[in-house]
């Protein structure tokens, strides 16, 4: 079987090898770009199953990365950053990145964010229902699309599987726990902010309906019946 790919965009030395050396123990083949228009150059190049990305990068900024490499196709990326504005974390997670990690982190945390990351990748399941509609909003399970009325929306990967997994049980109210665990394959209950941020990012593109807050509890699919 070959190693999964990855690419590490940092312009840290320390960190990139830090990285790179932590992830190559696990067995992935690791190759590292130092700036942002050599990340882009080596992901079309490499077409990676999965990018580590920092936020702060000369030439061209982690965002604006994110936004090239996912042009062409979907790829899971794994988002640092020095900085925890919840307006950067935001921005980031809307562009396309799946998760993020604020440094310092562990490398045991990078690790398991990594492989939780490639796992759901591997299970997107294969369901027998052509499409899904919460309110207005139509998904088309085999081609990605969404539709909000007429006009076609553009979600990133972990955006849809959030709002495919919350369509596919419209009665049920989950916890942020649970959608870490279901969605994401997290099991240690971090990165609350995550399941947050990209609920704003689906009610900014699709309306506040599309997803709504049971408060003490967690999220649901549509308006309260």
């Amino acid at each position: 079987m070959l190693a999964r790919t990855i690419v590490v965009v940092e312009d840290e030395p320390p960190i990139a090898d830090a990285v790179a050396t932590r992830l190559r123990s696990e067995g992935f083949d690791v190759s590292i770009a130092a700036d942002g228009p050599a990340g882009v150059a080596l992901c079309d190049r490499l077409r990676p199953d999965l990018v580590v990305l920092d936020l702060m990068l000369p030439g061209l900024d982690g965002l604006d990365v994110c936004r090239e490499i996912q042009r062409d196709r979907p790829v899971p990326v794994l988002m640092l950053t020095a900085r925890d504005s919840e307006t950067d974390l935001v921005v980031g997670l809307e562009v396309g990145a799946d998760d993020y990690l604020t440094k310092p982190f562990s490398s045991r945390e990078l690790v398991a964010r990594v492989h939780a990351l490639l796992r759901r990748v591997d299970r997107r399941p294969v369901t027998p229902v052509a499409t899904l509609t919460v309110g207005s909003v139509t998904l088309e399970l085999a081609s990605r699309r969404v539709h909000r009325g007429d006009d076609a929306v553009h979600l990133t990967p972990t955006e849809f599987d959030l709002l495919v997994f919350l369509a596919e049980r419209p009665s049920r109210v989950f916890t942020r726990e649970q959608l870490l665990s279901e969605v994401w394959g997290y099991h240690d209950g971090a990165g609350a902010r995550t399941i947050d941020s990209h609920v704003r990012a689906l009610r900014r593109k699709l309306g506040n309906e599309v997803v709504r807050t049971v408060h003490g509890v967690g999220y649901a699919a549509g308006e309260a019946a």
